[in-house]
């Protein structure tokens, strides 16, 4: 982006409450186009229905600028658990509900495993933690049994032998990794994706110019023939759009996120 933009880009981390802290920065900033909110499926869909109460309106708070794409989880589990696949874990779980412990560290993987074990029919118990690094070196270690985890933290430990990989949480397989059939696919049902996704938004009332300008900064590096290369291999497939696109994309991931969250039987808090 700052080589388009002609100027540079600082990354300024604001962590916290599944992203909402940042969001509501961005969402309360002049809409000046220098602050941006690289968003996601939890800032921009999920927390709507997760959280009573947001600090800003998701709907009308954020000026869409462009789409950078979207990644599966990997669905895993520590080396001594006796599961081989996923149907093996679910099995297993069935024998001892609220036995299995799943780990947690953010929106998706918490949805997207109380979602698995509602199509699967189990019960399992979560076990918060505050990044995703944290949450892998406890499934190495086995003081928890799964977890629904992101490519950049789960592919290097699974292509090293340190945890086992059952399934991917897309429609499909991911060219990642072959070898790992979706949960779809794993258990025998339809309907089940839980994919994470990233975009670029504003505050409202960004200048149409602007908007303009940074969708094709955005556009630019998703069609990089390096930084294609170099997402694929973490599973990440860059989908550039326009900013119209990503409006209509939002409406539809807010939905499908509110319908996922109610099957998994989470309440907001």
């Amino acid at each position: 982006m700052a080589e388009t933009l002609g100027q540079p880009v600082v990354i300024e981390n604001r962590p916290g409450a599944n992203g909402l802290i940042g969001a509501d920065l961005v969402a309360k900033s002049p809409a000046d186009s220098y602050t941006l909110l690289f968003g996601t499926n939890s800032t921009n869909a999920a927390l709507k229905s997760l959280v009573k109460n947001l600090p800003y309106n998701q709907n009308t708070a954020f000026m869409p600028i462009g789409y950078f794409g979207s990644v599966p989880l990997i669905v895993v589990i520590n080396n001594d658990v006796p599961a081989k696949s996923l149907n093996g874990f679910v099995a297993l779980a069935k024998a001892d509900p609220g036995k299995m412990t799943f780990a947690y560290a953010s929106t998706s993987q918490r949805v997207s495993s109380e979602m698995l074990s509602s199509v699967a029919g189990i019960k399992m118990t979560g076990v918060s933690y505050k990044s995703g690094p944290n949450a892998m070196t406890d499934l190495i270690g086995g003081q928890v049994n799964m977890f629904t985890a992101n490519f950049a933290v789960a592919l290097p430990q699974v292509q090293a032998g340190k945890i086992r990989g059952l399934a991917v949480t897309s429609l499909k397989r991911s060219p990642a990794v072959p070898e790992l059939p979706a949960v779809n696919e794993a258990l025998g049902i339809k309907g089940y994706e839980l994919i994470a996704f990233f975009a670029a938004f504003g505050p409202a009332g960004m200048p149409k110019d602007a908007v303009i300008k940074l969708n094709k900064a955005i556009n630019d590096a998703a069609k990089s023939k390096d930084l294609v290369k170099r997402f694929s291999a973490m599973g990440f497939e860059t989908q550039p759009g326009t900013p119209d696109a990503l409006g209509q994309k939002i409406k539809i991931e807010t939905a499908k996120w509110a319908k996922a969250i109610k099957e998994a039987r989470m309440e907001p808090e």
